[in-house]
């Protein structure tokens, strides 16, 4: 049987140079599929508020929902790494709640670790986590909790003092504590440099294919997302379509009576 995935396997794949690959997840069926398939890590990211829930942005989401989804999740047993998102406003206040929220995710919803958006403006809360022994995967780029700062989901690092100011965001949650980090929206030369800077590894999402692992939201590579469709996002499946043609048949056959049939029936 596979070994159960911990932060000490995800940072030995760095060391042996191993590919990390990691999925959003945020449900008991879907993590059967993934975990069998043998993902290395599970995200139940707060764009379940996205791709879900249907808002506009991940900032409605809350500590609440992250933690039934997590629940949800875990029922599966998966022996993959299990990373739930901390929302907006759960850590950004206080290093007191930070504390709390992080050990609701671990004590109420199962998971292994948490994932907080920031640099350096969010070593306080990832260093009051880290002090918890809970572990933290931080993510500096394109943050999406910070969308109106930023004025839209915009590629960060192109210019040199965002490039830099990156570059020291990278370190400073390394020192802070986390275990891995999320890089966003960057440059691939940037991912790069930051990559081979870090001792910890670097998750890349719209961050090229120099990072030590890659994460993306399934419901993108399912074809199942309308709202938008990043340049970074490869389609592996249009299961929309195989959906849409699953149910136009239900509809036509019990509309004529094909359905259901003796085989179908109790006597």
């Amino acid at each position: 049987m596979r070994k159960q995935t911990t932060i000490l396997t995800i940072q030995k794949m760095k060391a042996d140079g191993e590919r990390i690959t990691v999925l959003t997840c945020y449900d008991y069926p879907t993590a059967r599929i993934l975990d069998a398939c043998g993902i290395d890590v599970l995200l139940v990211g707060d764009s379940l508020g996205v791709v879900v829930a249907g808002h506009e942005n991940t900032l409605p989401v809350t500590m609440d929902e992250v933690v039934y989804h997590t629940r949800a999740l875990m029922r599966a047993s998966p022996r993959a790494l299990v990373v739930a998102d901390m929302p907006f406003l759960s850590y950004q206040v206080e290093c007191a709640e930070a504390r709390r929220n992080a050990g609701r995710l671990i004590k109420e919803g199962g998971a292994a670790a948490v994932k907080l958006e920031g640099g350096e403006n969010a070593v306080d809360a990832i260093r009051a986590i880290v002090a918890m022994d809970i572990p933290v995967m931080a993510h500096i780029g394109l943050t999406p909790q910070s969308i109106h700062r930023m004025g839209g989901y915009r590629v960060q690092g192109k210019h040199e003092e965002q490039a830099e100011q990156l570059l020291a965001d990278a370190v400073a949650v390394e020192r802070a504590g986390a275990f891995a980090v999320v890089l966003e929206g960057i440059p691939q030369k940037l991912a790069r440099q930051i990559t081979r800077q870090l001792s910890i590894p670097t998750i890349g999402i719209g961050a090229g294919p120099y990072c030590d692992g890659q994460v993306l939201v399934l419901h993108d590579i399912l074809g199942l997302c309308e709202k938008y469709s990043p340049k970074f996002v490869k389609r592996y499946a249009d299961v929309r379509a195989v959906m849409t043609d699953a149910v136009n048949q239900y509809i036509a056959e019990v509309k004529s009576g094909e359905f259901p049939t003796e085989a179908h029936s109790f006597n």
